[in-house]
């Protein structure tokens, strides 16, 4: 069974629109996920915008890839990387905490997530 950050069941972060690496609706994980799609967020436009200038433009959609695109307020299973990355650049969306992946403690400390948790 797969943990969250909190300690507990990892919860299903968004089926609408259908997130996760899986495409299952929840944050988990594994070895074939080299990109680490661990961390629950809702999308805000500043986020999207950092995104997008870092090269992974999230708002457009891919119909050939079963992507609708991004709109500020969707929950997405972000790279615990590029969130850290947007951390640091002051533009961390919020974080459902109950449906991030514990393995994200591997690049985040649990206090920023806690600091920029979902409300």
């Amino acid at each position: 069974m797969a943990r969250n950050v909190l300690g507990g069941e990892l919860e299903s972060c968004s089926t609408d629109p259908m997130t996760g690496f899986h495409r299952n609706g929840c944050c988990d994980t594994g070895g074939e996920d080299v990109g680490v799609h661990t961390v629950c967020a809702r999308v805000t436009a500043e986020f999207l915008d950092f995104s997008r200038e870092q090269g992974n433009d999230l708002s457009t959609p891919r119909p050939q890839f079963g992507f609708p695109g991004l709109v500020p307020g969707d929950r997405w299973c972000l790279c615990a990387s590029r969130w850290a990355e947007a951390l640091h650049g002051g533009v961390a969306p919020p974080v459902v905490l109950e449906a991030t992946h514990a393995r994200t403690l591997e690049w985040v400390d649990l206090d920023d997530l806690r600091a920029h948790a979902a409300g």
